[in-house]
């Protein structure tokens, strides 16, 4: 009988780190061998155990998910690290890809979607998840994109989430029109706001009025 691949899920939201957990281990391919709240707890429990996949979000409290995944791979380990975030920012998928990522799924993906996903991953095969390939060849296609044209780069969502802004709405109204949670809208307003280098929504709600 094969092995099970063994892997370990760095996250520092409780709730989702023990359903993703409690998810794969359902798979009787994977073994959850550990499960980290933070970047830095993340990065000894990999070293000590070097599971086949480590599974880090990207935006924790403390060390991020950049920063663990560098940290992780200067370790030289034969371990495959995969990004799991709400993120489909174009800034945070390259950034990830240039740390050494072996994959970039999303955490609204179909929970046998992303089992699928890793199976695939341990056979050398870096892993994305579909929606964000057309950002992915745009960002191959255009490298030398202006950073004063950086409206250019928003995402479709993060397009959307600034012309909600720009109607005034709020947190709450913008994740329920366009059927995510709270936490993934602030994470796309903190990204377009980076990426127009802006302060606040509404310095993107007079920009995006300015634009029309």
């Amino acid at each position: 009988m094969q092995k099970p691949t063994t892997v370990i899920v760095i996250d520092d939201h409780a709730l989702f780190r023990r359903g993703v957990s409690q998810m794969i281990s359902s798979d009787p391919d994977f073994l959850v061998v550990g499960e980290a709240a933070s970047g830095a707890d993340g990065l000894l429990l990999v070293k000590q155990l070097v599971p086949d996949i480590v599974l880090i979000d990207l935006n924790m409290k403390g060390m991020n998910g950049i920063e663990t995944l560098t940290l992780i791979k200067d370790e030289k380990l034969d371990s495959r690290c995969i990004v799991l975030t709400v993120s489909d920012a174009e800034s945070d998928l390259l950034e990830a890809l240039r740390a050494g990522a072996d994959g970039y799924l999303l955490k609204d993906m179909e929970p046998e979607d992303l089992c699928e996903s890793l199976k695939r991953t341990m056979t050398g095969v870096t892993v994305l998840h579909e929606s964000l390939t057309e950002i992915l060849k745009n960002a191959l296609i255009h490298p030398t994109l202006s950073r004063s044209e950086e409206e250019i780069s928003l995402t479709e969502r993060e397009r959307e989430i600034l012309e909600c802004l720009a109607n005034g709405l709020n947190n709450k109204t913008i994740a329920r029109n366009l059927g995510i949670s709270d936490t993934t809208v602030k994470v796309h307003i903190k990204h377009l706001l980076s990426k127009l280098k802006l302060t606040s929504r509404l310095e993107a709600a007079v920009w995006a009025h300015r634009k029309k």
